[in-house]
């Protein structure tokens, strides 16, 4: 990855971790019989990135770039017009280091899944300090994670909010791994 595209991967996913994100970079990585941890990195191929440890990126030296179809966990993908979308398969390195985290009534969990943006009034917890244009992974209240989004409204504004009122835009969620089986 080139300066600029590194800097938009990082100015995303800080969007959603904040500080963690250090945590997401010092990861230790224990695929290895070694006893020293690896460290686990952002690798860019056909215009996904990808986190992977250092280990698994030298073994695939071998491999040329074109036969090489994915290397560890695909996080998102740069469009054609250059910007960088997260794509749902983030959703468990978002999930455990979220800054702001936002739960799921029960009867609200479907419409979500089905690519709905989150209402008022399928809002079961909100943590403290959202700002609207914030990250938010979004939970079941059994604290499953179920996707990410956009806030749109302070948490003090979603606490004065009428039940119809928008609290967080969808971006992606796990219900994709059905509807969009094919491009994932």
């Amino acid at each position: 990855m080139d300066e600029k595209e590194t800097t938009q991967v990082f100015e995303k996913l800080f969007k959603f971790t904040g500080n963690n994100l250090k945590n997401i970079i010092e990861s230790p990585s224990h695929e290895e019989p070694d006893p020293n941890p690896g460290r686990y990195c952002f690798r860019l191929c056909k215009n996904r990135i990808y986190y992977v440890s250092e280990s698994l990126v030298k073994r695939t030296t071998n491999i040329g770039r074109h036969n090489l179809a994915s290397l560890g966990t695909c996080i998102g993908k740069f469009t054609k017009g250059g910007s960088f979308h997260l794509t749902i398969q983030a959703l468990s390195i978002l999930a455990a280091n979220a800054k702001h985290k936002v739960w799921l009534k029960p009867t609200s969990e479907m419409s979500f899944l089905y690519g709905n943006h989150v209402l008022k009034g399928g809002l079961g917890r909100i943590t403290e300090n959202i700002n609207p244009g914030d990250g938010v992974v979004v939970f079941s209240m059994s604290d499953v994670p179920l996707g990410f989004g956009i806030s749109q409204r302070s948490t003090q504004d979603c606490r004065k909010l009428d039940p119809n009122g928008l609290v967080v835009l969808h971006q992606a969620d796990i219900g994709e791994y059905l509807r969009m089986e094919d491009e994932l």
